[in-house]
């Protein structure tokens, strides 16, 4: 009998920057900080689960 494979809960996430404007993906469970491609400015924090996202979220990616 073949095991069902566990279907992950997380998603990517398409955030913008608050200061520059510049839009990008990253993961939701992310393990480190994620800075602005653009402008250095922190976008999200890990927490130990989904990450704490200090910039506006534009679309989550199936």
């Amino acid at each position: 009998m073949k095991k069902a494979l566990k279907e992950s809960t997380s998603k990517f996430i398409k955030i913008r920057c608050h200061k520059c404007k510049n839009e990008q993906i990253m993961f939701g469970k992310a393990s480190t900080v994620v800075n602005c491609l653009v402008c250095g400015k922190v976008l999200a924090e890990p927490t130990g689960g989904k990450s704490r996202v200090k910039g506006r979220v534009l679309e989550v990616l199936e």
